[in-house]
């Protein structure tokens, strides 16, 4: 069985960084927000989408428990996005990884945001 090791940056190197599934959505300088702390989590969503308001509400829940702090954009804005996801929005992320589709589940991510 194969087993991921996350091997830890030589002094004086920069840290691995993974590119993030929707880099062009959410580019890098805007996954840090002023205060420093990284966003963690992202929605990739469209406006009157139904089910991209219920997640928009669970994901305010869940950052609000757990002091994190989620970042939003349409898909309708990235072409490259929308060929690739479709309509399998809303698509949620978790540092930078897609994390869930169409529904969230809060309990998932509450236990995944609070391991680290």
């Amino acid at each position: 069985m194969f087993r991921h090791v996350r091997r830890r940056p030589s002094p004086g190197s920069a840290p691995f960084v993974r590119p993030h599934d929707a880099e062009e959505a959410f580019p890098r300088k805007d996954l840090i927000a002023d205060s420093g702390k990284p966003i963690r989590v992202s929605m990739l969503g469209r406006p009157g989408c139904h089910l991209c308001d219920r997640v928009r509400t669970g994901l305010e829940q869940v950052t609000a428990q757990t002091a994190e702090l989620f970042i939003e954009a349409s898909i309708d804005d990235h072409p490259d996005l929308l060929s690739r996801y479709g309509e399998w929005i809303p698509v949620i992320f978790l540092d930078g990884q897609q994390f869930d589709y169409y529904q969230l589940d809060v309990p998932r991510l509450v236990e995944a945001l609070t391991k680290r």
